[in-house]
């Protein structure tokens, strides 16, 4: 029998992985001399235990190791990543990419990890590109970026070549709706490790289950969201359209509970102001946004995601201190230069 079959086996038991377990899982996972079949087996059987947080974050220090390192170590105490974990299937507009572009107009640097579109028609990987930036750029072009820019898109596949290896497994086992473990890693590996994070979950059950996987990888401060829309529908983002579950990590590790728009003098909106399409029609909210044309929800679900990202970082005291001057960079003019910057630094 193998290592990953005896897995199994003790996951379909109830029982649960010990960080050396997780670390040979991982290295079976990894390979490509084990069996779609026998990977499949074994994510199936971990997602109907319930992977706990500790099992989590083992996967996660697992999958970091084996990612390429960037060499962005010297920003990386200072950063902060605003990302989501995808398949809330709500239809949302990328809320978290233009947050990467406020914070940057803010001096705040940012390392955003991310995708294209897997359960969306325009994944942050697919906006961003539209907007300027080069996914394939080389790290030495990504830490000119960090000094030039004040932000970087790590794409992903560029990082984690083992995932090639368990790509089709997850393909496969998510045609029979299927989910795994790596739904909710990718916000967790991001290979330049910055030190802050805002994520926001698909499900509100997996707020305090992520928030407590950073603390244990170390975190140095953040928060974990999920925005709930209804009794059968939420979005892993915080927004002023939604109650918002939120769990703090960290330095913010006492923040535990519930967020509404009116918590930060903003109005509360319908859930279709948040609405997103395809690349084009991103693209075009975008501009529309800029111009100040965009839904009043999505622009203060944007400022409000600003300003918490601003409050995590330590840059302001609170969020509400945030409001105000993430609306001004939004709409002033600000978000429109970083655009403009990003364009002329990768020569698109």
């Amino acid at each position: 029998m193998s290592s990953l079959a005896e897995f199994t086996a003790h996951l379909a038991a109830g029982g649960d992985l010990d960080p050396r377990q997780v670390e040979a899982a991982a290295a079976a996972l990894a390979s490509s001399d084990v069996t779609a079949e026998a990977k499949g087996d074994f994510l199936t059987a971990f997602a109907a235990k319930g992977e706990t947080p500790e099992e989590v974050a083992a996967f996660a220090h697992a999958f970091r190791a084996r990612a390429i390192d960037p060499g962005v170590n010297a920003w990386a105490e200072h950063a902060i990543d605003i990302v989501g974990t995808g398949g809330d299937h709500a239809g949302g507009f990328n809320i978290s990419s233009v947050v990467v572009l406020v914070l940057a107009s803010a001096g705040v640097t940012v390392m955003k990890h991310g995708n294209r579109g897997i359960t969306s028609k325009c994944g942050s990987a697919d906006l961003l590109g539209a907007l300027g930036v080069k996914l394939e750029a080389a790290p030495e072009t990504l830490r000119q970026a960090l000094d030039q820019l004040g932000y970087v898109f790590f794409f992903a596949p560029a990082y984690h070549p083992t995932f090639k290896h368990i790509a089709p497994v997850r393909k496969a086992l998510a045609a029979r709706g299927q989910r795994t473990v790596f739904n909710i890693l990718g916000p967790l590996i991001n290979p330049g490790r910055p030190a802050h994070v805002l994520l926001g979950t698909f499900s509100a059950g997996w707020v305090p289950k992520l928030a407590d996987a950073l603390q244990t990888l170390g975190t140095r401060a953040g928060i974990v969201g999920h925005g709930v829309i209804d009794a059968q529908r939420g979005i892993d983002e915080l927004t002023t359209a939604t109650a918002n579950r939120v769990r703090g990590f960290g330095r913010l590790r006492e923040v535990d509970g519930e967020w509404h728009a009116a918590d930060f003098g903003l109005r509360a909106a319908p859930f279709a102001d948040l609405a997103g399409g395809d690349v084009a029609a991103n693209v075009a909210a975008v501009e529309a946004i800029l111009a100040g044309r965009g839904p009043a929800g999505l622009v203060d679900t944007i400022v409000l995601n600003a300003a918490v990202g601003m409050w995590i970082v330590g840059k302001t005291a609170s969020v509400r201190e945030g409001i105000a001057p993430s609306r001004e960079l939004l709409l002033g003019g600000a978000v429109r230069q970083k655009i403009a910057a990003t364009r002329e630094f990768y020569g698109s």
